[in-house]
């Protein structure tokens, strides 16, 4: 079936960016100081073994954060929403009920919100989205910076609906 909305978004604050490498250099220094030097990191420091993975950590939310995206696509079947590397959701046409661009506001932050008004809001900037309700009830809303081109994608869908009848 023909593509006929894709959308890729991913974390570009440069504010949170400043956040995590400062969280970063952190680890950095302490290596130098505790595994290079041997003069320990801190007050009271860990011992290499638990620095070491605390290191690792630090460094595996960084990680996360760089790799994590936010994918949309849509044809005349289905709606395709990716929150990598968390999950994949689809949804056919025919099983919503109700789908609009809102503007949600900020939710309490960026990434995967749950207990909204919207349902669960999956988003990595912004305070657009489509909102999605399906036939059983349940809501989510995926975050969008194409609000235009996404308006103009429901508008078809009245369109696909009608030649399917």
């Amino acid at each position: 079936m023909e593509m006929v909305f894709k959308e890729e978004q991913k974390f570009t604050q440069w504010w949170l960016w400043l956040i995590l490498i400062g969280i970063g250099i952190l680890p950095i220094i302490g290596i130098y100081n505790q595994l290079i030097v041997g003069d320990g990191f801190g007050n009271d420091p860990m011992s290499d073994f638990i620095f070491i993975v605390f290191c690792l950590l630090i460094f595996g939310l960084i990680a996360v954060f760089w790799f994590m995206r936010l994918k949309t696509e849509i044809d005349q079947n289905e709606i395709r929403m990716t929150f990598i590397p968390f999950l994949k959701k689809r949804v056919n046409w025919k099983d919503i009920k109700n789908a609009e661009i809102v503007n949600y506001g900020f939710v309490g932050g960026w990434g995967i919100r749950l207990g909204t008004k919207y349902g669960t809001v999956y988003n990595t900037k912004g305070n657009k989205g489509l909102a999605i309700e399906l036939l059983n009830g349940k809501k989510f809303l995926i975050g969008t910076q194409k609000e235009t081109e996404l308006n103009k994608i429901l508008d078809k869908k009245a369109t696909w609906q009608q030649t399917r009848k």
